[in-house]
């Protein structure tokens, strides 16, 4: 699908758990529109000045989330651009009335055994430190796709699908709102 007709006028914000897809889908997107990309993540370390599993380490999973809030609103301020947030921002009712007053919410929603194909064994991932992480994984799914499911956009994403059919799918959700 060409994206050169369709133009945005406030942020994209990709939400929905770890190994979906957010940041990989999120660059691409943001390309195809002609817009600005940014990771919240990425962003959230820079202002602490540490990474994400030294910031949950280090100051709890409770300071993480207040700067989540305060980065994110930030960000939101901005131009319009394409967003990827941490899997846990949407589920703050603040993020969520920010994103829907300012922004666009996508939710890239996958199952279970494909966001786990996706993160198994990798670092970086704080909340699967556990000693059954495809559990927590589950849990975490049973806990926010509830809450996932008030994006204004649901697109799914599976294991087979490449970053640019489900930046397609975005583009033909977001042409179907317009």
């Amino acid at each position: 699908m060409s994206s050169a007709a369709l133009e945005i006028t406030k942020p994209l914000v990709l939400v929905g758990l770890m190994g979906c897809g957010k940041s990989s889908v999120g660059r691409r997107l943001a390309a195809r529109l002609g817009v600005g990309f940014v990771d919240t993540d990425d962003e959230i370390a820079r202002a602490a000045g540490m990474s994400i599993p030294e910031i949950f380490a280090e100051l709890g999973e409770a300071a993480f989330r207040e700067g989540e809030v305060k980065v994110i609103t930030r960000l939101l301020a901005g131009a319009p651009k394409v967003m990827a947030t941490g899997g846990g921002a949407f589920i703050s009712p603040l993020v969520r009335a920010e994103i829907e007053r300012v922004g666009t919410s996508v939710w890239l929603r996958g199952d279970l055994e494909t966001l786990w194909g996706r993160v198994e064994g990798k670092p970086g991932r704080p909340l699967l430190e556990a000693e059954n992480p495809k559990q927590v994984l589950a849990d975490l799914m049973a806990a926010r796709y509830p809450i996932y499911e008030a994006a204004d956009i649901t697109v799914d994403t599976k294991a087979n699908n490449t970053h640019e059919v489900v930046v397609d799918d975005i583009l033909k959700a977001l042409a179907r709102t317009k």
